[in-house]
């Protein structure tokens, strides 16, 4: 994954967190870990937070070249057919007669009624939808980290059951950063 500009990184040296905070925050830790690592053995990871997933840093050249490479701004979105001003996009949606009968019949047409019912769904959803992000993230945080760890498989268990103290157990003797990340990434999502 590339670093964006308000991405949450989480650098981590073996399984010792060395910084936290935004790309440009954490890139000066990462490039000197990484030159120690030739030393040390140990690997330098970045981890995304929100999503468990690693980050991407180009290393090369000096820190002032590293920083350079950084994304200042989001990529601004291709616009395509719709109305732009609004974020609205033509995509296809398949229904049954039916449905269309119906949409057809309430106000302000199909498209209204269908953001309508998707507005509903995702504030239904928002809960459960939070819930599932943080273990999805944490368990990709865990795998890549710390399945090497005593109790990992435990841990992974407890994790997808909803076993909090499940969790707490597994990850008692594992390092202070990593058991503090995966509650983290947890408590974001609770």
């Amino acid at each position: 994954m590339i670093p964006t500009p308000d991405m949450d990184c989480l650098a981590f040296a073996g399984h010792a967190l060395i910084a936290r905070g935004s790309p440009r925050d954490v890139l000066p830790a990462v490039m000197g870990a990484s030159e120690r690592a030739g030393e040390t053995g140990r690997g330098v990871l970045v981890f995304d937070r929100a999503s468990g997933r690693t980050v991407e840093f180009d290393l090369r050249g000096d820190l002032e070249t590293a920083l350079a490479r950084l994304p200042t701004a989001a990529p601004e979105a291709k616009r395509g057919p719709g109305r732009p001003k609004l974020g609205v996009t033509a995509r296809e949606v398949t229904l049954l007669p039916r449905h269309w009968d119906w949409l057809a019949t309430q106000p302000g047409g199909a498209s209204v009624a269908l953001r309508k019912l998707v507005e509903a769904a995702m504030r239904e959803a928002e809960g459960p939808d939070r819930v599932r992000r943080g273990r999805e993230a944490a368990y990709r945080f865990m795998t890549a980290l710390a399945g090497d760890l005593p109790g990992y498989e435990d841990a992974v268990r407890a994790l997808f059951a909803g076993d909090q103290a499940g969790l707490e157990t597994a990850v008692t003797g594992w390092p202070e950063g990593v058991s503090g990340c995966v509650a983290d990434m947890l408590s974001c999502s609770s």
